[in-house]
């Protein structure tokens, strides 16, 4: 079997039926695999990391030396073909970005695998041609870094390249707002016009889409507090003053003519919804649209609840699972809820090994995934991992890195051919530790749910968000949790939940922590509304970018810490274990 050209991406798909291409990869996945590791070797045999490690070992970022890119070294380092720019990770899972190559392969593995996912969908929820998408993508300031490479996140090179024009001119639907919202650099603003702009086309939109979940959630949370004023502007073809951002003001009133029927249509539908909590706010302001589309996996899975109040009975369909290093998969079954999602691997976007993971410390049904409990076997090839076991995800790509650690948990649920088919289940890293006890991101999120189940049940108040610190400011060291709430809970209640979380950690180190005080009472505090926006916007004043945030569920950054700690309303201390 040939391997289409061009570094494993051909964007020339048009040309050919996209389904049937991937069919015939996953077909031979193994076979195509090999190739893809001949073609990474051979175009980089002569670069200065295959010549001294020939590619041995499995490393982690810092090891691959990316520092000396962005410093200016231009020799061939990781990669033959010169990398003019790099890609920041969001920073939000450990606290610091990490730069990451970023060269033309990865603007058309991107382009294609939203195509080969469009493909997919499209057989289940077949959309109009020339219909609009509500997309609420954001593009973030790029910059020079000491060497004079361009940098930014993956999303904005990705928003800047041709492949993304492209795919604006070429595929059967495009986005309700111009070039000129996504790449503003202020999301508020973008957010008013994607959401002023996506009414004016309402009636065209076929789905509603966002990278995350997270995004999502932000933009009809705001819609909540402005809608009156895109009813204003609406109503008397205008544009408010927030937007003062010259070129996306212009552009935005471009689209814009008086339509008092339009504003009296919507307005008469968001005071209905605002008497019902906005929910079905989505199929109701946008009657044609099919499915909502976005990454809902991992750490977006808190922000599943509120989507679904917004969204009704409308499809929530997952995005693919992929990351700022690589693309991993493709979502083939749009009407998988995302709990139970998983991704069939693109065989041609990267060689792909697998670490297997041996439980050490059995937990029965609920386990962590600290690095401490599991023993680990050797890298496998795709073609040999096995239905029902768990593997840290291993990335040999063609932006020049190497055996490269990702620290995703993966089970393979299946094979579609013979190409494996993932679960994601969490970030490997451990998050929450005082003593001898492990948790990580999923063992928060489950505890977390526990307590947020508990407020659902006795009161009509809801989680926003929530994070956490391991505090071993004094002994003993104990976990706070933080929660944002709206609504009115009484302190009751809230003492309730904080002992329901304690209680809900299964880590056998925590409990025997907690049962001889080498670990003190867990800690609830409340923080005031609005908390976490100033958290966000924390962010992306230091150069995150909103289509790639994701909340830190732990954090120990001191920044961030003292934001919660000047907003902490309320807290309280459990009596669990007493």
């Amino acid at each position: 079997m040939t391997v289409p050209a061009i570094s494993g991406a051909d964007t020339n798909l048009e040309d050919y039926d996209i389904v049937r291409w991937f069919e015939d990869i996953a077909d031979n996945a193994a076979q195509v695999q090999t190739q893809i590791l001949k073609r990474i070797v051979k175009l980089n045999c002569n670069t200065e990391y295959l010549r001294n490690r020939l590619g041995t070992e499995v490393l982690n970022i810092e090891e691959l030396e990316p520092e000396r890119i962005a410093d200016g070294d231009d020799s061939a380092l990781l990669t033959q073909e010169p990398i003019t720019m790099l890609s920041l990770s969001s920073g939000t899972t450990d606290g610091r970005q990490k730069y990451v190559p970023f060269t033309r392969f990865s603007s058309q593995s991107t382009l294609q695998i939203f195509r080969l996912a469009a493909a997919y969908r499209s057989r289940v929820f077949p959309i109009r041609a020339g219909g609009r998408i509500l997309e609420f993508v954001y593009s973030s300031k790029q910059f020079k870094t000491r060497g004079g490479l361009t940098a930014g996140t993956a999303t904005t090179h990705y928003f800047a390249s041709e492949e993304f024009k492209t795919k604006q001119k070429t595929t059967k639907s495009f986005t309700c707002s111009p070039y000129e919202v996504i790449s503003a650099g202020d999301y508020k603003q973008s957010t008013y016009c994607h959401l002023l702009l996506g009414l004016l086309f309402a009636d065209q939109v076929e789905f509603v889409t966002s990278t995350f979940a997270y995004s999502l959630v932000q933009a009809f949370t705001a819609f909540e507090d402005v809608w009156q004023e895109i009813c204003e502007d609406i109503r008397h073809g205008t544009l408010s003053s927030r937007i003062t951002i010259t070129n996306m003001r212009s552009s935005v009133l471009d689209y814009i003519a008086p339509d008092p029927a339009l504003a009296l249509e919507i307005e008469s539908k968001c005071k209905e919804l605002n008497s019902s909590n906005w929910h079905c706010m989505i199929p109701r302001l946008w009657p044609n649209a099919k499915y909502v589309y976005s990454i809902m996996t991992g750490a977006m899975q808190p922000y599943l609840k509120k989507l679904r109040h917004y969204a009704g009975d409308l499809a929530l369909v997952c995005a693919d699972y992929g990351s700022t290093e690589s693309w991993i998969g493709v979502n083939l079954g749009p009407l998988d809820p995302p709990e139970r999602v998983n991704f069939t691997v693109v065989p041609t976007f990267s060689y792909f090994e697998f670490i297997p993971l041996s439980l050490i410390v059995n937990r029965g049904s609920e386990y962590s995934l600290a690095n401490d409990d599991y023993e680990e076997g050797e890298p496998l090839p795709l073609s040999k991992v096995k239905i029902g076991e768990q593997y840290e995800v291993v990335l040999t790509t063609f932006t020049g890195l190497y055996r490269y650690r990702l620290g995703d948990v993966v089970e393979v649920a299946g094979f579609y051919k013979g190409a494996p088919q993932l679960n994601f289940i969490c970030r490997r890293k451990l998050i929450l530790t005082v003593n001898i006890d492990k948790n990580t991101e999923k063992d928060l999120q489950m505890v977390v749910e526990k307590g947020s189940n508990l407020l659902s049940q006795k009161t009509k108040s809801e989680l926003v968000d929530f994070t956490s610190n391991a505090d071993t400011s004094k002994n003993p060291g104990h976990y706070v949790v933080y929660w944002e709430i709206k609504g009115n809970v009484e302190d009751e209640v809230l003492n309730e939940c904080c002992r329901e979380m304690d209680l809900a950690f299964v880590d056998h180190g925590y409990v025997v922590s907690r049962k001889t005080n080498s670990i003190g009472p867990l800690e609830l505090k409340i923080v005031e509304t609005g908390t976490f926006r100033k958290i966000l916007e924390y962010y992306i004043g230091n150069g995150a970018a909103m289509s790639q945030f994701k909340t830190p569920r732990c954090t120990s950054n001191q920044v961030l810490l003292r934001i919660l700690g000047d907003r902490t309303i309320k807290q309280f201390r459990s009596t669990a274990y007493r």
